[in-house]
């Protein structure tokens, strides 16, 4: 037994306590869901991301597979663990990262990985730029992963068959192993949009075999972006005025027209742009007092100033 890390002079040492009779094990679905508290994870994602639920209605069955996979182990009735590397495709700000970071957390609350943490990376966190470089590369950035979820964004990038001295398909033979020979203790999660990822698939039929779940993040609806972007301004204390969310749907139906949209992404950077004008127009009138009101408040006229409404044509600023 380790000393205690410190004790009082002329203290007796205490007693150990007895040690606690080991946890029934769950025999019901309930029991598996209230031991794990995973039922909490998914309640979150339901209420933090709006819309998404063809993606959430899978994350709930595959969040139903662990559990009933758990229920069979203690029967003899599971060899081995599932398999569950994924791919998620969609546009940007679909909210891919976030249900990673969710999924991470259902599977370390399932026992199925030891520590629950998302190590997100690109190619260049993986693939070096001149012999022997790639591999340790690869090979750090797994030992960081292990335990959790490796989150590779825009993972075609890894395959450049263009160039013939490029050094991806070390980073994924690599990759290919450890999600074989390692997958019960690490979950691998390639994204990117779905086109490419196919292309991708093709290409690596080796990496295409070992993902056992395909999930696409549709793009939002308009109303599903107006909600995001009330639910943002609250989260820092702003709201719109009177006129001002008529003002930001009006943006939202020109934008989406526009190339390179990203979704929740592009509805950020919005509203960032909107409180830029804000506050401008509250410093110019600089004698004026402010009151809360004032200060949270984005008006219709700070939405309709974006170059969006001037030129339809060219991208928002």
């Amino acid at each position: 037994m380790n000393a205690p890390l410190y004790s009082i002079p002329g203290s007796a040492a205490p007693t150990a306590a007895a040690p606690a009779p080991p946890a029934e094990p769950a025999r019901t679905v309930a029991a598996v869901l209230a031991q794990s508290q995973v039922e909490s994870v998914m309640d979150e994602l339901d209420r933090d991301l709006i819309g998404l639920a063809p993606v959430k209605s899978r994350i709930r069955d595959i969040a139903a597979l662990l559990v009933i996979d758990k229920l069979r182990a203690q029967h003899g009735l599971a060899a081995h663990a599932p398999s569950l590397h994924m791919c998620f495709t969609g546009n940007p700000g679909t909210g891919k990262t976030t249900v990673a970071l969710r999924m991470a957390q259902i599977l370390h609350r399932l026992g199925y990985v030891r520590k629950g943490h998302v190590v997100s990376v690109t190619r260049d966190d993986l693939v070096g730029q001149y012999i022997g470089h790639t591999a340790p590369k690869t090979k750090e950035v797994l030992k960081k992963a292990m335990g959790g979820v490796l989150f590779i964004d825009e993972a075609y990038y890894l395959y450049r068959p263009e160039n013939e001295r490029d050094y991806g398909q070390e980073a994924i033979e690599i990759l290919l192993q450890v999600m074989e020979n390692n997958r019960d203790d690490l979950v691998v999660i390639l994204a990117g949009y779905k086109d490419r990822m196919d292309t991708f698939f093709q290409s690596n039929p080796g990496m295409s075999s070992r993902i056992a779940h395909h999930l696409d993040f549709p793009d939002y609806s308009t109303p599903e972006l107006l909600q995001i972007s009330d639910r943002m301004l609250e989260a820092t204390h702003y709201r719109f005025g009177a006129e001002a969310r008529v003002a930001f749907d009006s943006y939202l139906q020109r934008r989406i027209a526009q190339p390179h949209f990203a979704n929740a992404r592009s509805v950020r950077n919005a509203l960032d742009r909107a409180r830029l004008r804000q506050a401008s127009r509250l410093y110019a009138d600089r004698d004026s007092p402010l009151s809360a009101e004032d200060l949270s408040t984005i008006a219709a006229s700070d939405i309709l100033a974006s170059r969006v409404f001037a030129n339809t044509e060219r991208d928002a600023p």
